[in-house]
């Protein structure tokens, strides 16, 4: 690993304040548009599911986008309180595309194989603002996936964290659609150091789909579920020279383990029986967009099919 402060924001060494977190929003930008390219997909599923708006994110003084983003969930049309309870979520980093996809697309193609089964609880894009600007933070410069705590001050975390606490049923299992990209590298890792005012080392990016479980709740059959299924899309990233991950060791192939509940991670928040976080690697140069999406949807339904075989 290579140690470098070169991020161009801030003093090394010292954490951002008010001034450094304006300046780091105020250079970012729009790319691409949440209202173009995702709400129609979603409004588009209401004959399936009931789509709902669970909340909507206010950002009152952001120069970049707009100020208010309407957030979407779509649920079971045939729910009842006697089945058990599927979450999913994605764009939770609303830059990693095939986890907002991703999530659409299981709806679109296999959801309704398990709808008698059960309650399909989907947030395909927890974070629009993410999405737009293809960040890993929200406006504050917060990560929404390290802010699933109690009295969030993410936006994005604290709005699905109140929306299934709504529902008023357990959670049986949560698969949390997330990629690894380049980028994490290049942009923003650097720019959590610079943000935290430590030392960025830099890492490498693994070249394929891997999960990671909860340190907590070890499931190693169904990671190992997930990842056969999503063998049959795309490939498995292999470890490194350490037997491990980005830094985690690797447990079994393709998959490493986080302490979900410490870190405030979105898989974590739910206490589910089940957990996952899937990790898509787009920039590979063996897989296109549609691979990226598809994987995403295996790996939903190798965790499902693992579920009803129990």
């Amino acid at each position: 690993m290579n140690a470098t402060n070169a991020f161009p924001i801030g003093t090394p060494g010292q954490p951002w304040g008010d001034v450094e977190k304006r300046q780091w929003l105020e250079q970012t930008t729009i790319k691409r548009s949440y209202s173009e390219e995702v709400v129609p997909k979603i409004q588009a599923l209401s004959s399936d599911f009931e789509v709902a708006q669970y909340g909507q994110l206010q950002y009152d003084n952001n120069p970049v986008g707009e100020s208010r983003y309407p957030l979407f969930v779509l649920k079971s049309k045939t729910w009842n309180d006697a089945k058990p309870t599927i979450l999913i979520t994605g764009g939770v980093h609303g830059y990693e595309t095939s986890g907002v996809h991703g999530a659409l697309l299981f709806a679109q193609t296999e959801a309704a194989r398990y709808q008698d089964k059960f309650n399909i609880v989907i947030a395909p894009c927890v974070s629009p603002w993410g999405y737009e600007t293809i960040n890993r933070w929200n406006p504050d410069a917060l990560d929404p996936n390290r802010n699933f705590v109690a009295n969030s001050p993410a936006q994005e975390s604290a709005a699905v964290m109140k929306m299934v606490a709504d529902l008023g049923v357990s959670i049986l299992a949560h698969i949390d659609l997330h990629e690894t990209t380049d980028t994490d590298e290049l942009e923003f890792r650097p720019a959590l150091a610079a943000r935290d005012g430590i030392e960025y080392l830099k890492g490498s990016i693994p070249d394929g789909f891997y999960t990671v479980g909860d340190t907590e709740k070890q499931d190693d059959e169904l990671q190992k579920a997930i990842i056969n299924s999503v063998r049959k899309v795309t490939h498995i990233a292999p470890a490194d020279e350490n037997n491990q991950i980005i830094g985690s060791d690797v447990t079994q192939d393709g998959v490493i383990n986080y302490p979900l509940v410490t870190l405030g991670l979105c898989a974590g928040f739910t206490d589910c029986q089940y957990c996952t976080t899937t990790e898509v690697y787009p920039d590979s140069p063996k897989v296109t967009d549609d691979e990226c999406n598809r994987a995403q949807v295996a790996a939903i339904t190798g965790a499902l099919d693992y579920i009803l075989a129990r």
